[in-house]
């Protein structure tokens, strides 16, 4: 055993009886699952508060400390300055990825962008920036943009020039501080614009950008298309950030019918180094609940390449 190792494992071996609750579970977890997990699985605050509480950092600490090396928080943009500081200092200290947030505007122009009008495309450009300003702060790299809802006024053909010509000018913005926003197609309503792998993967193409790419929910596609590993094989240059939940009901892996470790084996196959976010709920609550969702994880985890 080398030297380094060794007295790491003494030390925590020392510590262990005099730990209890989180900080226990934390310590013998750091033991055995010290290089974490094959992919870079990011859980979002809440996920873990019945071990850590309800205060960010703690809940940081508890993700850290079970083998997870990134964090997703969809309302980064609407946290308060200092609060992005604080998550942004523990992410740092912990070696933790900043993983998505949403670039919402608000209703307006997420409703709006397929209409080509100038007031909501203003909405959209002025919300970009301050996304920039938020990313530096977080150090994020990422960001999802969801287009809005299906315009029935308007010919689809219409509707994607639009949205394309709006996406051009967010990359615009982006692009020249190595930023990206994703495009999330989505499953929660018929009515949205932008629903499918291959209909986003045109939509990529057209804006031309590295800073515009494919946001791959598996557990929305699943529910759009199916097929899932085939389809993200065939659109697999335009994705640059993944999430996932299992179907029915939006949950951890090996609660309903994906295959996860499958689609885990498939996406480690790729040489994926990016984030695979955990983009769902807890299918039991409280901490036996949390103590399922991480051991669903370690589970689906298990794969061979």
């Amino acid at each position: 055993m080398k030297r380094r190792k060794f007295i790491r494992n003494v030390s925590l071996g020392s510590i262990i009886s005099g730990l209890t609750g989180f900080e226990l579970i934390a310590a013998e977890n750091n033991t055995k699952h010290a290089d974490g997990f094959n992919l870079n699985y990011a859980p979002h605050f809440g996920m873990f508060q019945n071990h850590a509480g309800k205060d960010l950092v703690s809940q940081l600490d508890f993700m850290a400390a079970q083998g997870f090396r990134a964090l997703e928080d969809n309302g980064m943009l609407g946290r308060p300055v200092e609060e992005q500081k604080k998550i942004a200092k523990a992410l740092e200290r912990l070696q933790m990825t900043m993983g998505v947030f949403v670039v919402d505007g608000g209703d307006n122009w997420k409703t709006s962008l397929t209409t080509g009008k100038e007031e909501f495309l203003e909405n959209f450009i002025n919300t970009c920036k301050r996304s920039v300003e938020v990313a530096k702060r977080v150090n994020a790299k990422w960001m999802t943009v969801v287009p809005g809802f299906y315009e029935r006024n308007l010919p689809l053909g219409i509707q994607t020039g639009n949205v394309i010509e709006a996406l051009k000018r967010g990359a615009d913005i982006f692009e020249p501080h190595g930023l990206t926003m994703v495009l999330e197609p989505l499953s929660d309503t018929p009515e949205l614009f932008l629903r499918y792998s291959d209909q986003s993967y045109a939509v990529c193409k057209a804006v031309g950008s590295p800073s515009c790419k494919i946001l791959y929910d598996v557990y929305h596609m699943q529910r759009n298309e199916g097929n899932l590993i085939p389809n993200m094989e065939k659109c697999w240059d335009e994705i640059a950030y993944i999430q996932l939940g299992d179907n029915p009901g939006r949950k951890e892996p090996g609660t309903g019918e994906i295959n996860y470790k499958n689609v885990f084996k498939f996406i480690a196959s790729k040489g994926f180094e990016g984030i695979v976010g955990m983009e769902h709920g807890n299918a039991s609550p409280g901490i036996d609940g949390e103590k399922a969702l991480i051991k669903a994880y370690k589970e689906a985890d298990q794969f061979k390449n």
